[in-house]
C-alpha cells in the first residue's frame, strides 16, 4: 500500500502501519484508540466546523484543570467512563464492599483520632449534627486492624471546601486508623446533594444534553490496609431524591444508607450535640490482595 496516496478507505491502515512501539500495552492501546477513533468519525461523518468544535471543547476542558479543580475527571465522570473503568478493575469482589468513583474534590486531609468533629466552618450552625460508625473486616468477619480510613464530604449546603472560601482548609475531612477492634467513628454534620460544577465545558455539555448535573448527599471513603485491595467508595443518604438520576452514575443499592434521628440528651451531651442528633452504621468489607 501507498503511503503516499492516502484515502479514506485506506488512511486507518496506515496510521496503524506508522505506530510501532516496543511496549505491547501501549501498542495495543494506541491501535485500539485509532481504529475506534477512526469508526467513530465515519459512523459519525462530522463537519470540519462540528470537529473543530469538538476540539475546542476539549481545550477549555483542559484550560479548567489546576491544582484544585479537574474538569477532565468531571468529564470522565459525567459520561460514565469512570463508573465503567471502576467496574472493570473491581470484577469479582465477592462479599466485599462495592466500589464507586473517586470523584473531583480528594484533596490532602488531616490524621485525627476517632471520635473527632470534622466540620469546623460555618455548617456548625446551619447543619444537622451526625455520628457517622462502623466496622472494618476481612471477608471472613475478622476485624482488621491498622486501616487508614479517609474521608470527605460537602457540607450541609452543598460545597466542598475547595469550592468555598467561607470554609477553611480541610474542612470536613479526615483520616482515621482502626485498633485492633477495626472500629471506626467521627463527628460530622449530614451532606446534602448539590450540582457538579456548570460553569466550565462538563456543564455545557450536560446542559446540551437535557441532564441535570445533582449528585445525592453522600460521604466519600477511600480505606487503605496492608494486604487488602483499596476501597474507594460512597455512603449514600437514603431518600435522596437523585439516587435514582445520579449524575456520575455511581449509586449503588448496597452502599446506601439511613441517618437515624437519636434524641437522647445524655447522649447528645457527650459527643457536644444538640438533639437531634443523627446515627449512621456502615460496615467495610475489605478484599484481600491476590
Amino acid at each position: 500500500m501507498s503511503a503516499t496516496n492516502i484515502t479514506e478507505e485506506n488512511l486507518t491502515q496506515i496510521v496503524l502501519d506508522r505506530t510501532k512501539t516496543d511496549d505491547p500495552r501501549f501498542q495495543e492501546f494506541m491501535d485500539k484508540f485509532i481504529k475506534h477513533l477512526h469508526a467513530f468519525i465515519r459512523d459519525l461523518e462530522p463537519t470540519e466546523q462540528e470537529w473543530f468544535t469538538a476540539i475546542d471543547f476539549l481545550t477549555r476542558t483542559g484550560q479548567m484543570c489546576d491544582d484544585v479543580r479537574q474538569e477532565y475527571i468531571l468529564l470522565s465522570d459525567v459520561t460514565g467512563a469512570s463508573m465503567l473503568v471502576d467496574a472493570i478493575n473491581h470484577r469479582g469482589l465477592g462479599s466485599a464492599t462495592e466500589t464507586t468513583v473517586t470523584g473531583p474534590f480528594h484533596a490532602k486531609a488531616l490524621e485525627y483520632e476517632m471520635g473527632t468533629m470534622i466540620a469546623r466552618g460555618p455548617e456548625l450552625e446551619r447543619g444537622e449534627q451526625a455520628v457517622v460508625r462502623g466496622k472494618i473486616t476481612d471477608d471472613d468477619g475478622n476485624p482488621v486492624e491498622g486501616v487508614r480510613i479517609d474521608v470527605w464530604q460537602s457540607d450541609d449546603i452543598g460545597f466542598y471546601d475547595s469550592q468555598d472560601d467561607k470554609q477553611p482548609d480541610m474542612n470536613l475531612r479526615g483520616i482515621f486508623t482502626t485498633g485492633a477492634d477495626g472500629e471506626y467513628w467521627f463527628r460530622t454534620i449530614k451532606p446534602c446533594s448539590y450540582p457538579v460544577p456548570t460553569d466550565g465545558p462538563v456543564g455545557e455539555l450536560l446542559r446540551a444534553a437535557g441532564r441535570h448535573p445533582m449528585r445525592p448527599a453522600h460521604i466519600h471513603f477511600m480505606i487503605d490496609a496492608p494486604g487488602y485491595e483499596r476501597l474507594i467508595t460512597h455512603i449514600f443518604s437514603a431518600g435522596d431524591e437523585y439516587l435514582e438520576s445520579d449524575a456520575v452514575f455511581g449509586v449503588k443499592d448496597s452502599l446506601v444508607a439511613d441517618y437515624i434521628p437519636n434524641n437522647s440528651e445524655e447522649q447528645a451531651k457527650e459527643l457536644g450535640f444538640k438533639t437531634p442528633f443523627f446515627e449512621m452504621n456502615f460496615d467495610f468489607t475489605l478484599k484481600k490482595s491476590s
